[in-house]
C-alpha cells in the first residue's frame, strides 16, 4: 500500500471516492478507512501506525465540520498528509458554511504540523497531489504523470480554437 485514504463518516464515501479513482487510473495501491477522529481517537490512531507499518507513503484524509481528521493525523505521522476540506450537507440541506468550516479548520494548522490542502470536495486534487508526491520516488509513476500532463496539453491544444 503506498496511500491510504481516511474519511470520518460513510456519508463522505461518494467524494471521497473521487481519490480512489484516481488513484486506480494511475495503478497507485491504497486502502480506504471510516474512522472519526472525534468517536474513536484510539482506533485512529493505531490504525495511522498499521498503515505506516504497512509501507503507507501518503496519507488522504477527508473530513468536513470541525474536520479534525487530517491535523489528528498529521500530529501522528510524518508521512505527508493531505486533506480535503468537506461540504457536509444533509440530504436537502447544508450546514449554511459550504465546506469554509472545514478548509479553514485543515488549512490553519498549527506550525511544525503541516496538512498539504486541497479545495473543498476536491478529493480528485488529492489524489493527484498524492501521485506527484510518490513520483518523485518512482520513475514509472513519474512516466505515467508525465504522460497524463502531456494529454492535457495536447487536448487543450486541439481545442484552443472557438467557435462562438
Amino acid at each position: 500500500m503506498k496511500v491510504a485514504i481516511f474519511f470520518g463518516s460513510k456519508s463522505d464515501s461518494e467524494t471521497m471516492k473521487k481519490s480512489a479513482d484516481i488513484l486506480r487510473e494511475f495503478g497507485v495501491d491504497f486502502k480506504a478507512y471510516i474512522i472519526s477522529a472525534h468517536r474513536a481517537g484510539a482506533l485512529l490512531a493505531k490504525t495511522v501506525k498499521e498503515v505506516e507499518a504497512d509501507g503507507c507513503e501518503v496519507i488522504i484524509a477527508g473530513a468536513g465540520l470541525a474536520a479534525a481528521l487530517p491535523g489528528v493525523i498529521a500530529g501522528q505521522t510524518v508521512l505527508p498528509v493531505i486533506g480535503v476540506p468537506l461540504e457536509c450537507v444533509s440530504p436537502g440541506k447544508s450546514n449554511g458554511l459550504a465546506g469554509l468550516d472545514a478548509l479553514y479548520s485543515i488549512v490553519q494548522m498549527p506550525g511544525q504540523i503541516p496538512v498539504a490542502t486541497v479545495g473543498i470536495n476536491n478529493a480528485k486534487n488529492a489524489a493527484y497531489l498524492a501521485v506527484q508526491i510518490l513520483a518523485v520516488k518512482y520513475p514509472e509513476l513519474k512516466e505515467k504523470l508525465l504522460a497524463f500532463r502531456k494529454k492535457l496539453a495536447d487536448d487543450v491544444e486541439k481545442n484552443c480554437v472557438a467557435d462562438i
